[in-house]
């Protein structure tokens, strides 16, 4: 079995081990919600020695934001941007990919964000304002948003893109039966509640192409009792493989990035062992993932394909070059 320091080909994107940043906020973006030169600073930094670099969630529209200081991919004029942010990863030897969201009835209200919208009036947990329902018009505006945005990522030059279908944003929330309880087409059965985020994502590789890698964060389950079951989750992720997604990012839903109640390493690996089982394409696992010997079983194991290793490197930028001096000098397990 490959190792955490064995290089991943997947389709066009060759990454020279399957050591993943994960998407992190930072909230440094100005107004424009372009990058600025602490976003440069920040993953250039934490490139060195990781395979892939995904770039936090950037907002598809400005009515799609969750805080005002979030960056944006909603407009040509960033482009340029993100460009510079783009050749710095790329001078560290990482691929560099970007995650495309909507935050739907999760915005930050107190801290600037959106005016909240969502599949139906369902508050999704920690958000701050209950949400209007989204009318067929604006579905259809969120979905062509997407294949804009995507379509910006590829011409700034990332390496690929991910599309944003979890922690209760967007996509979560039509894909949850907690937060949708519409009954039009959207709405009801596991097949409606799947229509947004596979016509998001197929939205997405239109505007790429077929060769551009297109990523999708899945919410492996929501964690919240009347929430999205795991068996959903499989379900999605086997759509998504037959939409053209080449990579399946697996975390949890409605609860958030960090569910308080989780402190062992690993905690959302059961989830991307769940997914992998039922997909042919490479899976990321994550969740309190420290130590370069646990990601490297874990691969070994066969619980993921790729390891993403999210707060351990915010706290230590040298987190992926100490990983490959620790593992090189150690005996992998047969």
């Amino acid at each position: 079995m490959p190792g955490l320091l064995d290089p991943l080909k997947v389709g066009s994107l060759e990454l020279r081990n399957r050591i993943v940043m994960p998407p992190m906020a930072n909230q440094w973006a100005p107004p424009t919600g372009a990058p600025v030169d602490a976003h440069l600073k920040h993953y250039s930094d934490r490139a060195e020695g990781v395979g892939l670099v995904i770039v936090e969630h950037a907002y598809i529209l400005p009515t799609g934001r969750v805080r005002a200081t979030q960056l944006g991919i909603h407009t040509d004029a960033v482009i340029s941007a993100y460009r510079r942010l783009v050749d710095a990863v790329h001078a560290r030897g990482a691929k560099i990919a970007l995650q495309i969201n909507h935050a739907g009835g999760k915005p930050r209200v107190s801290g600037g964000g959106a005016d909240p919208v969502g599949p139906s009036d369902v508050t999704p947990p920690e958000g701050e304002a209950q949400p209007r329902p989204m009318t067929l018009d604006e579905i259809r505006d969120v979905i062509a948003a997407f294949g804009e945005a995507a379509r910006r990522v590829k011409e700034a030059g990332f390496d690929a893109v991910e599309v944003h279908g979890a922690h209760g944003y967007l996509n979560n929330q039509f894909m949850s039966p907690y937060t949708n309880r519409r009954t039009d087409q959207y709405g009801g059965s596991l097949e409606n509640r799947m229509r947004l985020p596979l016509e998001t994502t197929s939205a997405a590789r239109r505007a790429v192409g077929p060769d551009f890698p297109l990523f999708y964060r899945l919410a492996g389950a929501d964690l919240v009792e009347g929430g999205q079951s795991l068996e959903d989750g499989q379900k999605l992720a086997m759509a998504l493989e037959q939409a053209g997604v080449n990579v399946i990012d697996v975390s949890a839903g409605l609860v958030g990035a960090y569910p308080a109640k989780f402190t062992e390493p690993g905690f959302f690996l059961p989830l991307a062992e769940g997914v992998r089982k039922v997909v042919s394409v490479p899976v990321i696992g994550v969740g309190g993932i420290k130590t370069p010997e646990f990601a490297d079983q874990a691969i070994r194991g066969g619980r993921a394909d790729l390891i993403a290793v999210g707060r351990a490197m915010l706290a230590d930028r040298e987190w992926a070059l100490k990983a490959i001096q620790a593992l090189q000098g150690a005996k992998p397990t047969p």
